[in-house]
């Protein structure tokens, strides 16, 4: 019942975005534009973009070392498999699955996998604040703008200093969730829940280390400059330019705006948001449109193509991945 809600939720909220894009939005305009881009650009902004993606896989590689050293031949087809998740379920179900298919290839608990993974999903809303944080002097935003990026800023800077109490002091962390275990749960769940917990601590581990934690954040600001890269190739398709901290700014805003629930593929939610960066920068509505549109699925396609080949590849089944997104969903 709750995936089913939370897939009805984000319908609305896509649809909601989309009207909100397409209101008096001249679409033989953006129709012209979408048929004079030059395309070819789309290559290499694609081959830079699986650098990112291989980056992210050393990433995730470094924060399961403490646990397993996987090696990254081995981790790439499950990190791809897990983007390719987010893409085709609601609420970033890829993020379970990836664990999942973790633990069905190397035996790591899906709990401390998941942990390590909620960490990079930190790492990634504070390097998309840094990049908002460093363009919005220089692009004119509107207040509303503004209020995400605070509320946003509570929300990564207070969960990554959570994460670092709990990785620092693990017996201190298990007092609290003893604690409130005892209050909350009934008795026959006690024992799974704290298991449950102490997995995802041992998940934190690349935490208690200052080098750890630098090398993470590095690497993680590789990632998305690589990203960011990706949307400057693009750009030269279209008949327009803007300097790279726009292009910063718009990678940080609709990144942060994919973490609302949406339809999958952040229909909407990618998209808006980035037209209205773009347009408050001076770009033609009708252009930043189409620019935009092509972006979003140079984004999608080539991740959702080659984490279905390697879900094949490795025998993972639909079945499953609909299970793991059920975890994900409360379903």
């Amino acid at each position: 019942m709750l995936k089913r809600w939370q897939l009805w939720l984000g319908l609305v909220i896509s649809a909601i975005c989309l009207y909100m894009v397409l209101r008096g939005m001249e679409l033989d305009q953006v129709w012209l534009a979408l048929k004079t881009a030059r395309y070819w650009w789309i290559i290499p902004g694609v081959a830079v973009y699986f650098f990112g993606v291989w980056a992210r896989t050393w990433r995730w590689h470094y924060l399961l070392r403490p646990m397993l050293s996987v090696p990254l031949t081995r981790l790439f087809p499950v990190v791809c498999i897990g983007y390719m998740g987010n893409n085709v379920y609601p609420a970033r179900a890829g993020e379970v699955i990836r664990a999942y298919v973790l633990k069905k290839k190397e035996g790591v608990s899906i709990s401390a996998s998941l942990a390590t993974i909620v960490v990079e999903r930190i790492f990634d809303g504070v390097v998309m604040l840094l990049f908002v944080f460093f363009s919005l002097p220089l692009v004119p935003m509107q207040p509303w703008l503004r209020q995400v990026v605070i509320l946003a800023s509570l929300f990564f800077f207070g969960a990554l200093a959570v994460f670092f109490v709990m990785a620092i002091s693990p017996r201190r962390s298990q007092v609290v969730y003893d604690w409130l275990i005892e209050r909350v749960l009934p008795e026959r769940f006690r024992g799974p829940a704290r298991g449950l917990l102490a997995r995802f601590v041992e998940g934190l581990h690349s935490l208690r280390s200052g080098k750890d934690v630098l090398m993470i954040f590095v690497t993680s600001l590789v990632i998305w400059l690589a990203e960011t890269v990706k949307y400057w190739f693009v750009m030269h398709a279209f008949d327009f330019s803007v300097p790279f901290y726009v292009l910063m700014l718009m990678n940080g805003v609709v990144n942060l705006a994919t973490t609302i629930p949406s339809s999958p593929g952040y229909v909407g939610t990618f998209d808006a948001p980035g037209i209205a960066v773009l347009a408050a920068y001076g770009v033609n509505p009708e252009e930043a449109t189409a620019y935009t549109l092509i972006l979003h699925a140079a984004l999608w396609f080539p991740i959702t193509a080659l984490g279905a080949y390697y879900m094949w590849r490795e025998s993972v089944s639909w079945a499953e991945f609909g299970l793991a997104a059920e975890v994900k969903s409360g379903g």
